[in-house]
């Protein structure tokens, strides 16, 4: 049986996604509701599961949660279900037609109507500020969103047709937050947005990224701010001085190249050639000294031939990438490639492709890794498992990067200690404090 005013997020997909349902617990507990997030016990009177619709595995995820609520339903378990984010937001109409037991349907940006129906639980207006929440992930860190929506239009990314064009946070706006969640407790700031490099254009008319990093890193209590998806073409180069100068920014940079070849780079429309992207690595390795770049790569995509794969194998093995993911193309539809390039290639070659930069990359971030041993490494203790703390370097993001496994149970989350590293693997450090 459903426990009434009781309200269930499930958030499926991206940090992005999880910064949207956040705000929505927020808003929800400030109207007197019980809300519980990805419990192992969904039993609320409503159900919201926040979708994710980029790619074909998630998609297929996300419908496969939403029919597993739909017998929940049935058996009287839960009462209503709501859906929202980028799945119904780019499939609604086919959505509503083949699962009915779905109550009602929101987008990516119409949410907030779910919140407005509701009738207020508690007397008093204290209705929050809409970019406030409640953090799911360790309350020492948190995602920080600044900007929705891509003006790129790539030719393999439905990205731009789920969130719209690039819309910017004001500066103040930000800083506002920021200072809330440090007064919270957060201490690291992994600054997210599907288009970094744009930040501020639309807004002010300018590149405005290094002023708001630079204000951050100003921002009292502010430890870590780590960034995240910038894009190579129009990079803002003028974040470098400010990487560089502030301890407190991470030396870290989270840039998708998505291949080298020119003729794979032409068809998937990224606005950049193998040269410029060559030149943009040495820069921002020359300006940022030490710095740690995760990319991330595509194989099989149309016009990758054996020269083109062959470029991408070279371009791996050369820039050696301390952090790297990679994906086999898979058609989107209503991208440009889905309409106008031919998708030719056999999936078990992309699949062989994408396993032979993996294995390579696997070696590679094992011989980095293997250089840090003996070095002392700022550390961020996440939590304790055991007689084990398990923590982060600056160089490493929640949950994509290694951690750090130390032999001292001791240590509490949210904790800055000193770490020798004395092992290392190829997605993994072992260390001791040092005292």
């Amino acid at each position: 049986m459903f426990k009434k005013n009781r309200i269930d997020i499930i958030s499926m997909g991206c940090s992005k996604n999880l910064i949207d349902s956040e705000r929505l617990i927020r808003q929800l507990s400030a109207k007197g509701y019980e809300v519980c997030h990805d419990s192992d016990d969904v039993c609320g009177e409503y159900v919201v599961v926040n979708t994710c619709g980029f790619i074909a595995d998630a998609k297929e995820e996300s419908i496969s949660v939403i029919l597993d609520l739909a017998r929940l339903k049935e058996e009287g378990k839960i009462k209503r279900i709501i859906v929202m984010g980028c799945l119904s937001q780019r499939y609604m109409d086919d959505l509503k037609a083949e699962i009915p037991e779905v109550d009602t349907w929101y987008g990516k940006f119409d949410w907030k109507e779910f919140i407005n129906r509701l009738p207020d639980r508690k007397k008093e207006d204290n209705r929050p500020k809409e970019w406030e929440r409640t953090l799911t992930t360790p309350p020492h860190s948190a995602y920080l969103k600044i900007s929705e929506g891509c003006n790129r239009f790539c030719a393999f990314c439905a990205i731009p047709i789920i969130t719209g064009r690039h819309t910017s946070r004001p500066i103040e706006e930000i800083l506002e937050e920021v200072r809330s969640l440090v007064d919270e407790g957060v201490k690291e700031f992994n600054v997210i947005a599907q288009d970094l490099s744009s930040y501020g254009t639309d807004l002010y008319g300018r590149h405005a990224l290094a002023e708001l990093i630079e204000r951050m890193a100003l921002t009292p209590g502010v430890e870590w701010i780590r960034l995240h998806y910038a894009y190579p073409a129009d990079f803002p180069t003028d974040i470098l001085p400010v990487m560089a100068k502030y301890d407190n920014v991470c030396k870290y940079l989270d840039i998708a190249l998505q291949h080298i070849a020119n003729p794979v780079l032409d068809n998937m429309r990224r606005h950049i050639d193998k040269d410029a992207t060559l030149r943009l690595i040495e820069t921002i390795r020359r300006e940022v000294l030490g710095i740690k770049l995760r990319t991330t790569l595509m194989t099989g995509f149309p016009g990758e031939g054996e020269k083109e794969f062959e470029e991408l194998v070279d371009f791996v093995r050369t820039q050696r990438f301390d952090r790297m993911g990679a994906f086999a193309y898979c058609e989107e539809d209503d991208t440009y490639a889905a309409k106008n390039l031919d998708d030719s290639i056999p999936d078990d070659v992309k699949q062989s492709r994408l396993d032979k930069i993996m294995e390579i990359q696997e070696e590679i971030a094992l011989q980095l890794n293997e250089e840090m041993i003996g070095t002392v490494q700022r550390v961020l203790i996440d939590r304790i498992e055991g007689d084990k703390a398990i923590g982060r370097t600056q160089f490493d993001s929640p949950e994509v990067d290694p951690e750090v496994i130390i032999n001292d149970s001791s240590l509490s989350p949210g904790q800055f200690v000193n770490v020798r590293i004395t092992e290392a693997f190829p997605f993994e450090l072992v260390g001791e404090t040092v005292r």
